[in-house]
């Protein structure tokens, strides 16, 4: 079976598929798209063949607020069609670094930018799969020696083709511990960043003060990074249109007073430690829902209707240890 070619800035342009590729094609419409997308002269022939437009719509709509990662990812996404459009008209180019890293406090949306970015380079022909392989330390390092290095390198081949994406990337390196075995896992990283960059983007993402702390300790990751984004906290009307739509994803609503009682909830926790943005505010509407469960469990012979199920009542929030301290 044919396979579609990526042209990548820096190689020959892509040559006109055969029937074969075509049939690939047809069942495979974004890799076709990142193939058509060489043949275009225009910006906005190159959005639509690529169907990356889309894609940047996509998260206009998924996440509320963020502009300024926002503007990051178009500005990205804006080079390498410019890149492409050079491509076609002969202009040989390096391929440009694409590693990235995010820093930001726990549910700004890190990992969700990750999925989109890796769809962007696939549409744009800069991945072959586009998939995204989220990781950790422990699916990096090994506890004992000889365990590190496989299973670094069968995490990489994984990922090839795609997007690594290695969350709190800082605990790698661990100086204080000299048995410790994450500075093996982080030179095989380094080798493959480098010299496979064609066909792997890795994204670490963290705090931003412990990643600063990291990369000042392992300069040659730090060099290897093209594209450092910063994820704000969200504000407390951001996190209230999230809540909001949870909500719809899950069919459920605030009846009246409801959304009242959670802005006060929020303004509250937005005091309290550990504070996860977008994931505090699910953990938040969850525990509302088993309030809300056990409240409609104890009258057993009521006939429930559709809005009794779906409506969250100020109580189901009130009951929260938020609402108990001062």
């Amino acid at each position: 079976m044919s396979t579609l070619s990526y042209a990548i800035p820096g190689s020959k342009p892509p040559a006109v598929p055969d029937a074969a590729t075509a049939a690939t094609a047809a069942a495979d419409p974004a890799g076709a798209a990142g193939a058509a997308a060489g043949t275009a002269r225009t910006v906005a022939g190159v959005l639509r063949d690529s169907q990356v437009e889309p894609v940047l719509q996509e998260l206009d709509d998924e996440l509320v607020g963020l502009a300024p990662v926002k503007q990051r990812i178009r500005d990205i996404a804006a080079l390498l069609v410019i890149d492409r459009l050079r491509l076609g008209v002969g202009l040989q180019a390096q391929a440009p670094s694409l590693h990235m890293c995010f820093t930001g406090n726990p549910g700004t949306g890190k990992t969700t930018v990750a999925m989109r970015m890796a769809q962007i380079l696939r549409r744009l022909g800069y991945c072959r799969k586009g998939h995204l392989v989220a990781v950790t330390r422990d699916d990096l390092v090994g506890q004992y020696i000889g365990h590190t290095a496989p299973k670094t390198k069968e995490v990489l081949k994984k990922a090839m083709g795609g997007v690594l994406f290695i969350d709190e990337a800082y605990y790698l390196y661990k100086p204080e511990n000299e048995r410790d075995y994450g500075q093996e896992s982080i030179e095989i990283l380094l080798q493959v960043m480098e010299n496979q960059r064609d066909d792997l983007v890795v994204i670490l993402a963290g705090y931003k003060d412990r990643m600063n702390t990291f990369f000042q300790s392992n300069p040659g990751m730090s060099s290897r990074i093209a594209h450092h984004i910063e994820f704000p906290d969200y504000s407390a009307g951001e996190l209230g249109q999230i809540a909001q739509r949870m909500l719809q994803q899950m069919n459920y609503r605030f009846d009246d007073g409801t959304a009242e009682v959670f802005d006060d909830y929020l303004a509250r926790r937005l005091q309290q430690p550990h504070f996860a943005n977008a994931r505090s505010v699910r953990n938040a509407l969850d525990r509302a829902r088993l309030r809300q469960a056990s409240r409609l469990f104890v009258d057993r012979e009521r006939e429930l209707t559709r809005e009794d199920l779906i409506t969250l009542q100020p109580a189901d929030l009130l009951a929260s240890r938020v609402f108990a301290q001062p």
